[in-house]
């Protein structure tokens, strides 16, 4: 589900940049975070389907770009409210991707939520 890079050509112009970025900036920095600690956040799962989904070619493209870009800002080490600070430093992360899984959990398979649970159970165990 998640190989080569997308061709966001489909996308308007002005929309293309962000997409590529975003693309890009999940790639790199989404399985660290999770092994960072975020796997054992409640909303982990929904995090790790969204990823799934969003790298998923059957997924329509404006879905994908809206769930790279949710999970761009779940990645970015600077936000509103740093992830280091206690209790509430992943609140606005979570509020970021549940709007987005609110809007596209549609879009979400049962092959997307079974691949987020292996890929947790393995991060868990090692």
């Amino acid at each position: 589900m998640s190989g080569d890079s997308t061709d966001w050509s489909d996308l308007p112009e002005t929309e293309r940049g962000r997409a590529t970025e975003d693309e890009a900036r999940v790639r790199k920095g989404f399985w660290r975070k999770l092994k960072g600690g975020a796997a054992r956040v409640p909303f982990a799962a929904d995090a790790v389907a969204a990823y799934y989904a969003a790298f998923d070619r059957e997924t329509p493209l404006r879905v994908r770009a809206t769930l790279l870009g949710a999970l761009a800002y779940f990645v970015l080490p600077i936000d509103a409210i740093p992830d280091l600070v206690p209790l509430i430093g992943l609140g606005d992360d979570a509020a970021m991707l549940f709007g987005a899984l609110q809007l596209l959990s549609g879009h979400i398979k049962p092959r997307h939520r079974e691949a987020a649970e292996d890929a947790l159970r393995r991060a868990r165990e090692g």
